[in-house]
């Protein structure tokens, strides 16, 4: 299967995460996690979980074609 990581990072450490597997964002940082719970709940989940269906599917035959014609 596929899955999308969409990670935030802020001086080379990563904050917060969106991971499609696990289906929400999770925080690495105290100000990570009070965002997690925030983004969470409100429009960002949606918009994230969406990104799956849209770029990653859609883009993942063009993807896997092009590493194999350089294999």
């Amino acid at each position: 299967g596929i899955e999308f990581i969409d990670s935030y990072v802020f001086n080379k450490a990563e904050y917060i995460r969106f991971n499609s597997t696990v289906g929400r964002y999770v925080g690495y940082t105290e100000y990570g996690v009070k965002n997690a719970e925030a983004w969470n709940k409100g429009p960002q989940l949606g918009q994230e979980q969406g990104e799956l269906e849209r770029f990653c599917k859609r883009n993942a035959e063009i993807y896997y074609r092009a590493i194999l014609d350089k294999t």
